[in-house]
């Protein structure tokens, strides 16, 4: 029995903060499953990024969902020190008993000291020194090797307080909702595509090292297309990456449906829930199609799937022999280009997709 365990049981109120990009979020999300199930009596709410709230929003377990503007710094004094002061005073009116702080973010800390919750938990940093300690009545210890995959790294915070958390509470949830699902069946329907009938590719990233060439992302298309699969493709909102999805189906003979850039993030759930199989490389439309429950073919390169690969679906990750792999760079040698990506060949993927579809048949045969 953990001597310090917090007492849920008096607690009204707790605040799960995750100022991260998209992907952490949605990785964050088992820490309100799991909080809500060991105190159903909490209140529970989030504070993230504006451009990420659609991560957490409609969670069956979120009480409220705060925001932190990315564009706030960009204005004026004024008009940022009136967000800071409405987001502080919203928070504050909540009278929280609880903070959880998954991330090193200092804006945390601030709040930890600021809202007055008695129980305060965030990572264990040695280099924060007494600031960072200060501010938090319980803290977390990092994974000794960095190898403990980010969704159990997040509920560590609530082990520290004394709640284990059940497997069947530690699923990613994401819930598109009815909008985002009608306006999906709407997209389909005039592709004459049907629920189950497609393979969901998302060959782009953010972050362009990641990526998988496209004369080779094209390769694989086509040879699915061959094997009888439509091809749907997706990429966020971005001119660098549905250039990168133009250039991939410029390359295939093959037809295929090209959405790069057209989805919200909820329609982008909705579209992978319905596929028979998603493709694609480290990114956040990764963790979604796995959230969304659907098998998963996943490229890694530089990054490691130990800590990032797919969560609680059937998949494969698909990656080099290269010993230097996983290196965390942006990179060979930081030049933006992973060899590790560069040189991985179609067969390995297609023959890892062809496993994942057969498992499938199999499933719906039985």
């Amino acid at each position: 029995m953990l001597k310090d365990a917090v007492p849920l049981v008096r607690c009204r109120r707790a605040l799960v903060i995750k100022l991260r990009h998209h992907g952490d979020v949605l990785l964050a999300t088992p820490v309100l499953t799991a909080l809500k199930a060991a105190a159903p009596q909490l209140e529970i709410d989030a504070l993230v990024y504006d451009d990420t709230a659609p991560m957490l929003a409609a969670h069956p377990d979120l009480a409220q969902l705060h925001t932190v503007g990315r564009a706030w710094r960009g204005w004026g004094p004024l008009a940022h020190a009136t967000a800071e002061w409405r987001l502080f005073s919203q928070l504050r009116a909540r009278r929280y008993d609880l903070l959880v702080h998954l991330s090193e973010h200092p804006r945390g800390a601030w709040l930890a000291r600021s809202l007055g919750a008695r129980w305060r938990v965030a990572p264990r940093y040695a280099d924060r020194g007494r600031l960072w300690s200060g501010s938090f009545s319980h803290r977390f210890a990092l994974p000794a090797t960095p190898r403990r995959h980010m969704v159990e790294w997040n509920l560590d915070a609530l082990r520290r307080i004394g709640v284990q958390p059940a497997m069947e509470d530690r699923r990613v949830c994401f819930v598109p909702g009815a909008q985002a699902e009608a306006s999906v069946q709407a997209r389909l329907s005039a592709s004459g595509l049907e629920p189950g009938a497609y393979l969901h590719l998302h060959p782009a990233s953010r972050w362009r090292f990641k990526c998988w060439p496209a004369d080779k992302v094209a390769a694989l298309a086509d040879r699915l297309a061959q094997d009888g699969s439509r091809i749907v493709f997706t990429a966020a909102p971005d001119r660098e990456e549905t250039q990168l999805v133009e250039d991939i189906v410029a390359r295939m003979q093959a037809p295929s449906v090209n959405l790069a850039g057209q989805l919200s993030l909820k329609e982008l759930g909705a579209l992978a829930a319905r596929a028979r199989l998603f493709i694609g490389v480290d990114s956040m439309p990764m963790h979604l199609a796995a959230a969304m429950g659907v098998p998963v073919v996943a490229l890694f390169g530089p990054s490691g799937e130990r800590e990032w690969g797919p969560w609680s679906v059937a998949h494969e990750v698909v990656s080099s022999a290269h010993p230097c792999r996983p290196c965390g760079n942006d990179g060979c040698g930081g030049g933006k280009v992973s060899e590790c990506l560069t040189t991985l060949e179609v067969e390995p993927v297609l023959a890892a997709a062809r496993r994942l579809l057969e498992k499938g048949r199999e499933v719906r045969a039985a």
